[in-house]
């Protein structure tokens, strides 16, 4: 029988990280072999405050979330791997994040919106202008993750991401949740966080389009404060795209699948195994 709720995971060091309803199971195999598993209960901000599942908004909450969710996971799986003497505190995480957002800013806002400066000399349409410094941006994202898929502890978090999306698809489908069963199916998953990235790049290219040509410092800003907007449009397309079957979705998500080609890796059975611990401890009661 189908399951009647939506699961989803995120790879982590030597482990996978499941979200259910109310609960987040991180499942991490140790250096002795032993697969350890962590549940904590979970209650989205938005149970509290009905207003933010409104759409737009839903995404925004759900990607802040997903982030500190996901950084606590990786800090988990860290010391049960033996890479890290003891998790990461609260404020360790919000640092981290703050610092990854920075760095998210310098990459992907700074220097494409800088560099295009470049390109006016030769080109003086704002649109267009708006739209190279956007196929600029793309190309960064693509150079970055071409670059980490070639580092060797990053290859094996995409392996072990390669065994979250097989066995989210064999939940999905209703099979047994074995490896013999997993195994089959593919590596890539529409609602990736993968899809999600490219699906942002796409569509702050549409939308900083009609922006103009103002300053520097104002292009940089105004992309910065629109990213919110970006992120929650992107998530209601992918949120459209998971529950579609229509021919069109498949097509336009077709280039966010392929991209996850190069974040994902078939994995091992040993991996997969690890991720099906990680599904079964996130999955509801109801549905043992």
């Amino acid at each position: 029988m189908k399951p009647k709720v939506s699961i989803g995971g995120q790879a982590v060091i030597e482990g996978v990280m499941m979200r259910g309803p109310g609960i987040i199971a991180t499942a991490v195999r140790e250096p002795s072999g032993e697969i350890i598993v962590k549940q904590e209960a979970f209650t989205p901000v938005s149970d509290r405050y009905p207003i933010l599942k409104k759409p737009m908004l839903r995404g925004v909450v759900a990607l802040v979330e997903s982030l500190v969710q996901g950084l606590k996971a990786l800090s988990f799986s860290a010391q049960a791997a033996g890479d890290e003497g003891e998790e990461l505190s609260n404020k360790e995480i919000a640092v981290t994040m703050m610092f990854s957002l920075g760095l998210a800013i310098v990459l992907f806002v700074i220097i494409p919106t800088y560099a295009a400066k470049y390109i006016h000399s030769a080109v003086t349409d704002p649109r267009l202008l708006n739209l190279m410094e956007g196929v600029l941006r793309l190309a960064i994202f693509l150079v970055y993750i071409i670059g980490i898929s070639r580092m060797k502890d990053i290859r094996r978090v995409f392996e072990y991401h390669g065994a979250e999306h097989k066995t989210i698809h064999a939940y999905e489908a209703g099979v047994p949740l074995d490896v013999e069963h997993v195994r089959t199916y593919t590596t890539l998953h529409p609602r990736c966080g993968t899809n999600f990235l490219f699906i942002v790049m796409i569509v702050s290219i549409v939308m900083f389009a009609f922006l103009g040509w103002p300053d520097l410092w104002i292009r940089i800003v105004s992309r910065i404060i629109l990213m919110p907007l970006v992120a929650g449009l992107a998530y209601e397309i992918i949120r459209f795209a998971g529950k579609s079957e229509a021919a069109w979705v498949g097509i336009a998500i077709m280039p966010g699948l392929l991209l996850q080609k190069l974040t994902t890796r078939e994995p091992s059975d040993d991996q997969l195994e690890v991720a099906i611990k990680a599904l079964e401890a996130a999955r509801p009661v109801e549905e043992m």
